[in-house]
């Protein structure tokens, strides 16, 4: 069973600023905190032909999931992923809910397809349409100026590394939209906007690739 939604209806995504910082906080991969997607009914990742990966340390899932269902993930040694039926859904999914949603993978957790409605980036993939219809329903709060600014910022990001690849270095530009999308939300505050619109796409280039570097930087020392 599906659930049922009003496809037009507009959903709240709560507060930009604060969701961004969450987002983007050093070591926190894709999307969101645990538990903090405002998903409601919606099960549209659940039905849209996603691989699902499970580490190894993601103890509860793998017990909760039948093992015959879990593959070896390729060039991982000991992490394996979920697949999905004929219809794209997860096989966990039972009545249009998750069968095992506390103990469901640390990689549903976090999936979040807000950083799509904050970037102006799609999923890229004609099976995850649904999900995309999701994203055309998101609606951030902007009240304050920063949020304003950090959304405008995400979207030129976003906007310059997808529309202009060949201004960057090699494998620079993910092929996956979800991670092209957090790389944009990541280089957001190199956007000068002031100036963006003026500069020429290889000056665009450089001053998101001199802030990747520059983040490279700083997680480097702290792991150090």
């Amino acid at each position: 069973m599906q659930s049922k939604q009003n496809p037009t209806e507009h959903v709240p995504a709560g507060e930009f600023q604060g969701w961004y910082i969450a987002t983007t906080a050093p070591g926190r991969g894709e999307g969101s905190p645990p538990g903090d997607v405002p998903c409601g009914s919606c099960n549209a990742c659940c039905r849209s032909s996603y691989f699902i990966h499970v580490s190894p340390e993601d103890s509860a899932a793998r017990a909760a999931i039948p093992p015959e269902l879990l593959f070896d993930a390729p060039g991982l040694p000991g992490h394996q992923v979920l697949g999905y039926n004929e219809r794209g859904e997860c096989p966990m999914l039972e009545a249009g809910q998750c069968s095992i949603y506390p103990a469901r993978p640390e990689t549903c957790r976090r999936y979040d397809c807000r950083v799509f409605a904050a970037t102006g980036l799609t999923t890229g993939d004609e099976r995850k349409l649904e999900v995309d219809a999701r994203v055309r329903r998101w609606r951030f709060d902007l009240e304050t100026e920063r949020a304003r600014s950090l959304f405008a910022q995400a979207r030129a990001a976003a906007r310059q590394l997808a529309d202009a690849p060949g201004a960057f270095p090699a494998d620079f530009v993910p092929r996956n939209n979800t991670q092209l999308a957090m790389l944009a939300l990541e280089l957001a505050p190199a956007v000068d906007l002031a100036r963006w619109d003026r500069m020429s796409d290889t000056q665009r280039a450089q001053a998101l690739i001199g802030a990747a570097k520059a983040d490279a930087t700083i997680a480097s020392g702290a792991s150090a």
